[in-house]
């Protein structure tokens, strides 16, 4: 079965409406059971631990096809792909980081953070331009 397939195949059957259930044995760790029966008693967040979980795995799931298929995409138009400074960027502009008004800084951070580690992240390239642009507050302040 290829990606694609498989992508297709698990978007069918998380739209379907079949009412059908299956038996399962799952091991979940005990603190995590335990928590989930509290969030269902104490605070409602489904009618049930096994609504619950099912809801979670759905969540996944979903996003789990989403990730898949943008990988897709990424290969098969990889000048689609964001670059460090552009991932930096936009999760900068949805925190409202003032960085998201800085995008060269972010472009100097992202290319030296990659040039010393590669395989560097998004944060990594914020926290990165956040210590350059203390610095060189602090070197303007001194002068």
């Amino acid at each position: 079965m290829t990606a694609e397939e498989a992508i297709d195949r698990i978007n069918e059957l998380l739209g379907s409406t079949d009412p059908a259930t299956a038996n399962t044995s799952m091991r979940i760790p005990k603190p995590l059971r335990e928590a989930a029966a509290l969030a269902v008693s104490e605070l409602g967040v489904a009618p049930s631990t096994t609504i619950l979980t099912a809801n979670a795995l759905r969540m996944f799931l979903q996003g789990t096809v989403v990730l898949a298929a943008l990988e897709l995409h990424f290969e098969e138009y990889p000048e689609a792909r964001p670059t460090l400074a552009e991932l930096a960027l936009a999760a900068a502009e949805i925190d409202g980081n003032p960085l998201a008004q800085r995008p060269e800084l972010l472009e100097r951070s992202a290319a030296e953070i990659a040039r010393r580690h590669p395989g560097a992240s998004f944060e990594d390239v914020l926290l990165w331009a956040e210590a350059v642009d203390s610095c060189e507050a602090s070197q303007r302040g001194a002068a």
